[in-house]
């Protein structure tokens, strides 16, 4: 659990070791994870040295475009930085996740994108006659502030050297200006999402207490009584999402309604008295499936498809298990 005596960040041997086999779960074969397997002691034992002794430099990124509903750039590290994004992700995890408030349910253990979608739909159930503000972040991941995000970390993680090791995959990567973005492939993006907008949970919960709030990612929707008192409120939580956060809310998706007429939410239409599965979400998770999240779409699918018609699950059941089966055999 130490590097060096020095450090609270999982590095030893054995942990590197778990992290190596916690990385390659479900991964399909190809001739990078060839080449790294071929030398996997030595490339795992030298890992260990440089963590030991501080002196590890993350690499570079190779790039490609993935389009389901817009067109994203997603930029991977090599094996051996992603092995150490999996130990920093592991430690981060273990002391900030049960810091979360509840109703942030993106990247953590027992919640996810259905469990999002269910509590959203009972979030309107119970608030029918309010009003609901729903938005997001301009190009989220793009836009984190490199300075902001440390400050985050550093209110929860005090020793130096896992301090340097964070800083180190934080500067690793920007976007379109110094300072800025995280790769949207690294495991560490995702808790580095949710102590970063953490912020806005813990300002959002405490200090504007609104009827109703969730976040999923980037996403958010806050329910209030009065429309006058939610406008108000938006105006807050902008400004403060932009001088304290240094990011910006997307104009197009920022959208005040009446609960009763319902909310397009996470792909799906969520209404007080039921939600629909929109078409575009099939083609997200046609693009997106993998061994890791097949169960989770799965149960999306299902949840979502008209019980009236049997004909109707049949087909996308069988599509989806279909799509999983394809899955298997591509990393055999």
């Amino acid at each position: 659990m130490i590097i060096g005596n020095e450090s609270d960040i999982g590095a030893s041997l054995s942990d590197i070791w778990r992290a190596w086999y916690k990385f390659k779960q479900g991964k399909k074969k190809n001739r990078e994870l060839d080449t790294f397997s071929y030398s996997l002691e030595s490339n795992l034992s030298k890992l260990h040295q440089e963590l030991l002794t501080h002196s590890y430099q993350h690499g570079s990124y190779r790039t490609f475009s993935l389009t389901d509903t817009k067109r994203r750039v997603i930029s991977v590290a090599t094996i051996r930085d992603r092995v150490v994004h999996r130990l920093i992700y592991d430690y981060l995890v273990s002391i900030i996740d049960k810091r979360f408030i509840f109703d942030v349910w993106s990247c953590r253990k027992d919640k996810g994108l259905l469990g999002a979608i269910e509590r959203t739909q009972k979030l309107l159930a119970s608030n029918r006659h309010a009003y609901i503000w729903r938005s997001d972040v301009t190009k989220f991941f793009d836009s984190v502030n490199h300075d902001v995000l440390k400050s985050c970390v550093r209110r929860r993680v005090g020793n130096v050297n896992d301090l340097k090791l964070i800083d180190n995959v934080i500067d690793s990567f920007t976007s379109d200006a110094p300072g800025k973005g995280i790769p949207i492939g690294n495991l560490t993006s995702q808790i580095f999402c949710n102590i970063y907008l953490h912020e806005l949970d813990h300002y959002i919960n405490h200090t504007i207490r609104p009827k109703g709030y969730l976040r999923y990612g980037d996403d958010f929707i806050v329910i209030v009584e009065k429309r006058d008192e939610l406008e108000e409120i938006k105006k807050e939580v902008t400004k403060f999402i932009e001088q304290t956060l240094k990011l910006t809310l997307n104009k197009k998706n920022n959208i005040l309604i009446s609960v009763k007429r319902g909310i397009h939410f996470l792909g799906c239409d969520i209404y007080p008295t039921g939600r629909r599965l929109r078409k575009k979400m099939y083609l997200r998770i046609d693009s997106r499936l993998n061994l890791i999240n097949c169960a989770s779409y799965r149960s999306l699918i299902l949840t979502h498809t008209k019980k009236k018609s049997s004909n109707s699950i049949s087909n996308k059941v069988k599509w989806i298990d279909w799509k999983i089966a394809d899955t298997i055999t591509q990393i055999q």
